[in-house]
């Protein structure tokens, strides 16, 4: 049997997959099981930060997986340890809480809100998180209640309670919306899943200064967002702003499994032995492939992020079928003339794997893809989009 035909029947079917196996990759070049090579537009939803098989990031996690591969958080171990340092000291956070993905992160970040809450207010008082129309925080239970996006609730009633949404950029809205039931605001700044959305800086520095004004938490999922994708190591250091929690995972590891939550000062204590846990969070092999990934995002990378950012954006304005774009960084989202899905197809089946988000394409390459593998894909994106349907 074909990969796909042993998957299709073993595998349970919650994906709508594209008719591709993949067997190997290098940079940001992929292989199927027929030979065929392809430019990878999407390094695996932004989780191949340096592409695939980056011999420094490889050779970080062999040693490890050859010195330590696991050992419970009953211990401490050094990588584990040395990444919530480098973590905290490029953020400016405090503390942080490993897991294994980002809707685990988000769990860590919406139960120590409770639990912050509950310390100061009385048990199960003031539990109510505002998130955003459209957001998308993870499928966890807790996780899709605080995502704003009601199609994907659907079939999985009754939701858990305590989540309330208010619309993007409306200021007023999320002022309505936040009341004594309230404890936490919780939003993402570019909604990914949602479309690639960004919030403005203006709007996201006035809900900051609202959330303190009403004494309550601000959480930022950067699940998708942080290690370097936008162009910063997370995009909440282009808004001005100081949350009490960061979620991240995707791009961390560079392609091992690992979450993480950061706390800021007002949120650092509030998980203390037994509130909180994680058999394989932190895994020091993980923790050494995203020790690696950090030691490689430095400005020259990050500069470099933005430089490509510019030239996506001026070499996609104004093509046939090219309605317009939005994101950060490495992150966009591309309106199209003709179905994203269609396109995002066709341009498989010429070599591009890349993504769809709502109605747009999708680009998340490596952050260190190769100019001339860029304007390749580039070419053959807009080729696609201002091909005439038959």
């Amino acid at each position: 049997m074909t990969t796909q035909a042993t998957a299709d029947q073993y595998l349970a079917a919650t994906y709508a997959r594209f008719p591709v196996a993949f067997t190997h990759g290098a940079g940001s070049l992929l292989w199927d099981d027929e030979g065929k090579e392809y430019i990878d537009l999407g390094s695996g939803i932004a989780v191949n930060t340096l592409g695939l098989a980056d011999e420094g990031w490889a050779d970080a996690v062999s040693a490890q997986l050859r010195a330590l591969a696991h050992a419970s958080n009953l211990y401490y171990t050094g990588p584990q340890a040395q990444l919530a340092k480098a973590l905290c000291e490029r953020t400016g956070m405090s503390k942080v809480f490993f897991s294994n993905s980002g809707a685990e992160a988000n769990e860590c970040m919406i139960k120590t809100a409770r639990k912050w809450s509950s310390d100061r207010f009385g048990e199960g008082k003031r539990p109510v998180i505002v998130a955003l129309e459209g957001g998308f925080h993870g499928r966890t239970y807790a996780t899709l209640a605080a995502t704003g996006q009601p199609a994907l609730h659907e079939g999985f009633a009754p939701m858990p309670a305590g989540f309330r949404f208010a619309k993007p950029g409306d200021i007023e809205d999320m002022r309505a919306k936040l009341d004594d039931s309230c404890c936490a605001v919780m939003i993402e700044l570019v909604q990914g899943e949602g479309g690639v959305n960004v919030l403005e800086p203006g709007y996201v520095r006035a809900l900051a200064a609202l959330a303190k004004e009403r004494g309550l938490l601000l959480m930022i999922d950067e699940v998708q967002t942080g290690n370097g994708r936008t162009g910063t190591l997370f995009a909440f250091e282009q808004y001005g702003i100081a949350p009490d929690a960061v979620s991240t995972a995707k791009g961390l590891a560079g392609g091992l499994p690992l979450g993480a939550t950061l706390f800021g000062a007002r949120t650092a204590g509030v998980l203390t032995a037994g509130s909180h846990g994680s058999t394989f969070g932190g895994n020091p092999a993980c923790c050494a492939g995203a020790l690696h990934v950090l030691s490689r995002l430095d400005e020259a990378l990050l500069s470099e992020v933005r430089e490509k950012h510019e030239y996506i954006c001026a070499s996609l304005e104004g093509a046939p079928g090219i309605l317009g774009s939005t994101g950060l960084g490495l992150m966009l989202g591309i309106a199209t003339a003709r179905p994203a899905k269609e396109i995002a197809n066709e341009c498989l089946a010429r070599g591009v794997a890349l993504l769809t988000a709502k109605e747009k394409v999708r680009l998340l390459p490596a952050l260190n893809i190769p100019m001339d593998l860029l304007e390749k894909g580039l070419g053959v994106l807009k080729e696609v989009a201002g091909a005439h349907r038959l």
